[in-house]
């Protein structure tokens, strides 16, 4: 950076909401590239990724409604970027990478790439994704269940500077990843998909400066900050103070051992809200860790979902007013190396644990749990070509809430991801087909309001020699209901081999033939409220319809 941005001394209020709008309008537009671009169908069609604008110190002040557990670290992954390489070294060409869970990462398929934006020598912001990798080498194939530590899950890039005329495009950086992955044309694709959705913030960024004068741009950048900040700490400061206190747990550790606990210990204080996790379980031996950086945003984006409104944008002001502690050598803030593949499922008992806290102060802006767990299904062969690698990550139900029954077969809050449509697998994975994919009858928590039903995916396997690998929750404990609703299903995943029905863990890799069927079963989302005091019409129709059981009351 060869100079600095000088200062705005004054900011129209038509001219802010201008800037601010079309700062937002490029990050949207960030995230369509990314996704339109994306080589695998787990970005091109799952949109599992992200995209934002962030200010010259690392602040995001726009991004795309993507996954809210992505985008709620970025800043996490960017200081530790920053701190490697100061961005005043930077160079037009020059980009940072990173996906170590232990410095401000989430799980290693997780890569988050910044491009520094100049304006006429001056840098003027960064443009931002993150996109999940179908496979980045590692012990097995997409997915590892079994692994014992963090390097067994694959690459990690710790924060680092590259360029990319000197390093990508037939570069050593390039060479090096494709090296080792199993599938480096979609690695390699979606990493240049991401690089390409970085331009577009990068453009969109220059010519907003042109037009409004850097100064400007920077002004409003300092203002959307400051106005999500004074927004949020309004809403706390409408909620009760106290100290309240949840708690969820994870049917167990893959390993043996469980129920895992997840306590959340939240303080609301005037505007500022505090939220400590002692009491929850130490790190366990198997993936199902969280980075803080991810306990972080999980638990973030609970408070802003409860305590406010969609209209605020969610942005590094917004966090100001809110602090995160987890004991160091905890499950949700563990000592490397231990492995974090599986991160989202604490992060969901996080989500969940602050939810049940914030009913205690908040109970008409609370949701009952719903099948709160990302399930994913990872199937990989090996045939003449090289590998082939599905990976898709599925929700269930949502919970009910005061006013409104949960959806139906939808991703858990914090994922956000869409399913990918049957015609894409059949198009892309010959060695295996879709034989059903429906609703699952009953598996809905009655209540005042119900929960939403959980689905079910059956696979037909075509080939030999077809490995699943698996991690999931909620196969033992089911979701709750608050106040009087019931709880949802749970999950479940089986085989079926000729006449044979053998189950599996919720964690775990298994070998499949051509001819057996997998069937996975996701849970559906608790209710709120007591199910007497459901309308008598209301309940009667979720009976004929299949949402609840039979034989639950009206």
């Amino acid at each position: 950076m060869t100079d600095s941005i000088p200062q705005e001394d004054g900011l129209s209020t038509v001219d802010r909401a201008v800037i601010i709008q079309a700062l937002v309008a490029a990050t949207r537009e960030m995230g369509a590239k990314l996704i339109r671009s994306a080589h695998s169908p787990i970005v091109r069609e799952a949109a599992d990724c992200s995209a934002a604008l962030l200010d010259p110190a690392g602040n995001v002040v726009a991004q795309a409604e993507l996954i809210p557990m992505q985008l709620g670290s970025i800043s996490h992954t960017f200081g530790p970027c920053a701190a490697a390489t100061p961005p005043e070294e930077l160079v037009e060409g020059d980009f940072y990478i990173s996906n170590d869970p232990y410095h401000g990462g989430q799980h290693v398929p997780d890569i988050f790439l910044f491009t520094p934006i100049f304006l006429d020598g001056i840098l003027i912001g960064f443009s931002a994704t993150v996109a999940h990798h179908i496979d980045l080498g590692g012990g097995k194939p997409g997915l590892n269940p079994e692994a014992s530590d963090v390097h067994q899950e694959g690459i990690i890039f710790p924060p680092s500077r590259y360029n990319l005329a000197r390093d990508w495009q037939g570069g050593p950086l390039e060479r090096f990843i494709r090296a080792n992955v199993r599938m480096p044309d979609a690695t390699i694709g979606d990493l240049d998909a991401q690089f390409a959705a970085n331009a577009i913030g990068a453009t969109r960024l220059t010519e907003l400066c042109r037009k409004h004068g850097p100064a400007k741009v920077q002004a409003a950048m300092s203002e959307v900050l400051d106005y999500s900040e004074r927004r949020i700490r309004a809403a706390i400061a409408a909620c009760p103070d106290g100290v309240y206190v949840g708690e969820d747990a994870m049917d167990d550790d893959g390993l043996g051992s469980g129920p895992v606990k997840v306590r959340a210990t939240v303080t609301v204080s005037g505007s500022d809200v505090a939220i400590d996790f002692a009491g929850s379980s130490d790190q366990v031996k198997s993936n199902m860790n969280s980075p803080f950086a991810s306990t972080v945003a999980a638990a973030v984006s609970c408070v802003k979902s409860v305590m406010t409104s969609a209209d605020i944008p969610y942005n590094s002001g917004a966090v100001r007013p809110i602090t995160v502690t987890a004991p160091y050598g905890s499950l949700l803030n563990p000592k490397p190396p231990a492995p974090v593949r599986a991160r989202l499922l604490p992060t969901y008992r996080v989500f969940d644990a602050v939810m049940r806290a914030l009913a205690q102060a908040l109970p008409e802006k609370v949701i009952a749990s719903g099948y709160d767990t990302t399930i994913a299904s990872c199937l990989s062969h090996l045939g003449p070509e090289g590998y082939s690698i599905y990976l898709e990550i599925f929700g269930g139900g949502y919970g009910a809430g005061p006013h409104n029954d949960g959806c139906d077969a939808v991703d858990s809050p914090l994922s956000n991801c869409s399913n990918i449509p049957v015609e894409s697998l059949d198009m892309t994975y010959p060695f295996f087909r879709v034989a059903e994919y429906a609703l699952v009858p009953g598996s809905a928590g009655s209540g005042r309001h119900r929960g939403g039903l959980g689905f079910r995916r059956t696979y037909e396997i075509l080939d030999e020699e077809v490995t699943f690998a698996t991690y999931g929750d909620r196969f033992r404990l089911p979701p709750e209901g608050l106040f009087g609703g019931a709880p949802g299903a749970c999950a479940q995943t089986l085989v079926e081999r000729g006449n044979e029905r053998i189950p599996l863990a919720s964690k775990q890799s298994f070998a499949l033939r051509a001819g057996d069927r997998l069937v996975m079963t996701t849970g559906g989302g608790a209710g709120y409220g007591p199910p007497q005091d459901r309308p008598p019409a209301l309940a009667e129709a979720d009976r004929a319809d299949g949402f609840t059981a039979p034989e639950v009351p009206a």
